[in-house]
């Protein structure tokens, strides 16, 4: 099912999510409905509290955007990998590399707004996939950066808080206008406002 994705200014796109207790009787409810969701609104990731639900949950393709890309652009986005479409339940960073690198992100709760985000350039994760297999794996290049951004979500971090105050500033007309829904989409949005 497509739900609404919370705006920017949402209370719950601050939240520290939960765990998931396994079994958890809705979790492929609730897979679908990120996938639904995201694909939807043409992105490549989203994580459960951007549509409304406070679990450790979120969704990544990458595989996509390996597909867009021609060969040259792929070598320098992915790292001998193909990209990958999964489920990370109960998401743990347990090693990331001391190479960093920037590249531009944009978040589906705040549409029209793209920043240079410095993330590192490969981490080891443990999770949970899609059949809550247990997973132990290193990502790097764009599927990495993909990951730490929907990992974000789940504690409560937006890619602003990467900002320096003065970028941020620079943003405040765009991000009060998402604020209080004075945008179109081509998706739907639930505004804290509303």
């Amino acid at each position: 099912m497509i739900r609404k994705i919370l705006a920017y200014g949402h209370p719950m796109l601050s939240t520290t999510c939960e765990d998931i207790n396994i079994p958890y009787p809705k979790i492929k409810e609730l897979q679908n409905d990120l996938w639904d969701t995201m694909q939807n609104a043409n992105g490549c990731g989203l994580a459960a509290p951007q549509i409304g639900i406070p679990l450790n949950v979120f969704i990544v393709d990458s595989r996509s955007t390996y597909e867009l890309l021609d060969e040259e652009t792929r070598a320098i986005y992915f790292d001998g990998d193909e990209g990958i479409k999964d489920t990370f339940i109960n998401a743990r960073i347990i090693d990331s590399s001391e190479d960093f690198w920037e590249d531009d992100e944009g978040c589906l709760s705040i549409p029209g707004i793209t920043a240079e985000i410095t993330r590192p350039w490969s981490i080891t994760i443990s999770y949970l996939n899609h059949q809550l297999e247990s997973v132990t794996r290193k990502f790097s290049g764009m599927t990495a950066r993909m990951i730490q951004h929907e990992l974000d979500h789940t504690r409560g971090i937006l890619l602003l808080h990467y900002l320096k105050p003065f970028q941020r500033k620079l943003m405040e007309n765009k991000l009060k206008r998402v604020q209080r829904g004075n945008i179109k989409t081509t998706y739907p949005m639930l505004f804290s406002n509303k």
